[in-house]
């Protein structure tokens, strides 16, 4: 049902009076009527609905019949506010080529001078979502984006502008903080975003390395730091060397934020202490598998309640944003395969991880590793029923 307050606020932001948009609106709703009904309906004072009937009957938004009694129809709307429609788009337009023949004697004045002028400006918490979805729009090549929880909810609310740029294959790239995988912000942004997760402690806006805008995540005010190529480059450099070691989160779109987390912390265990923890298990003890599943228990991350599927699901994420590779379970010839693109000594830990899990299970393992210096590693677990 249309809101027939909220259409009569709306048309007083055209210039119509109070009592006129009540009137039209009523119009609309009932067709032709007489005064009194309208006034009845309108909840206008009777005294007041004839001068307001002539006034919008000199706005060509209604007619009055010359019988008595009066009788009253309004104009349809796309006939009524076509004029004021087009008025308004010239308005517009005559606005834009204004500030760009400015912006041009602006740049032609600099360029006599010798000099760039730098310019910054402050935005009201008001204004911030609106100039951001400009700035995304008006982007020419990429943007990068660092942002805590406030800020990526901000961006949650430009999809229509990330869309359009993504429609231009701009690069788009995101750095959220582990806690925003897979929440609602998270899933309100368009696929062909890629995001990364890593400790942000700030909101910024990079758009084609020149022009930023940072958000105060304390009080929602913004700053656009325009035609500054030293402080982009500069937040460029920091962005990418964050974005270089972040993680990739694209595996884990499709889980629950639980699940995503789970494997998030997983990660950021094993990247931390796990591989030094594999190498030195392996000078001590031949059961490397089980003691790093001890160390993830320490750290609050069990695999015992697990499902051979569920395990080599987790598995299979993991590998895809460490390693770009991938578990595959070959239930006909019992044999696992890790397959790893890179040749460092990235799967071992998680080979490791899956051969305890196993073992724990009542599965026998056996493990053959295959390196290939250009195609990175694999490696196959053959298991059989203890």
């Amino acid at each position: 049902m249309v809101n027939e307050h909220a259409l009569t606020v709306s048309l007083e932001e055209f210039g119509l009076s109070k009592y006129e948009a009540q009137a039209y609106v009523s119009l609309i709703a009932k067709g032709t009527i007489s005064a009194g009904e309208l006034a009845y309906y309108s909840e206008i004072p009777r005294t007041k609905i004839y001068p307001t009937l002539l006034k919008l009957e000199k706005k060509k938004l209604t007619i009055i019949s010359k019988s008595k009694p009066i009788m009253c129809t309004a104009i349809a709307p796309e006939d009524a506010f076509d004029g004021i429609i087009h008025e308004q788009i010239n308005k517009v337009n005559a606005m834009n080529t204004l500030v760009s023949n400015l912006k041009k004697a602006s740049e032609e004045s600099r360029k006599s001078r010798g000099s760039e002028e730098k310019r910054y400006f402050q935005i009201g918490v008001n204004n911030v979502l609106a100039q951001l979805q400009i700035m995304i729009e008006g982007s020419k090549s990429s943007i990068k984006i660092m942002v805590d929880p406030w800020g990526f909810g901000l961006l949650a609310e430009c999809k229509e502008q990330l869309l359009s740029v993504l429609r231009r294959n701009l690069d788009v790239k995101v750095l959220v903080l582990p806690t925003q995988i897979c929440s609602e912000s998270y899933r309100a942004i368009p696929e062909g975003v890629e995001i990364r997760a890593s400790e942000i402690t700030q909101n910024c806006f990079i758009f084609d390395e020149t022009e930023l805008l940072l958000v105060n995540n304390t009080n929602g005010e913004g700053a656009i730091f325009s035609s500054t190529e030293i402080l982009g480059i500069n937040q460029e450099r920091v962005f990418s060397n964050i974005w270089k070691n972040a993680t990739k989160t694209k595996a884990l779109a499709d889980m629950t934020k639980t699940e995503a987390q789970e494997i998030y912390k997983i990660i950021k265990t094993v990247n931390e202490t796990g591989l030094m923890y594999v190498l030195n298990s392996l000078m001590i003890s031949k059961k490397q598998g089980s003691n790093i599943l001890k160390l993830l228990e320490k750290n609050g991350i069990s695999f015992k309640s697990k499902s051979l599927d569920e395990i080599i699901e987790i598995m299979d994420a993991i590998m895809q944003i460490t390693c770009s590779g991938h578990v595959n379970f070959e239930a006909s010839t019992k044999n696992i395969t890790i397959e790893s693109k890179l040749n460092s000594g990235h799967s071992l830990p998680w080979v490791s991880i899956l051969d305890g899990c196993l073992q724990r299970q009542g599965y026998k393992t056996r493990t053959i590793y295959q390196n290939n210096s250009n195609k990175g590693k694999k490696v196959h677990i053959k298991i059989t029923k203890n």
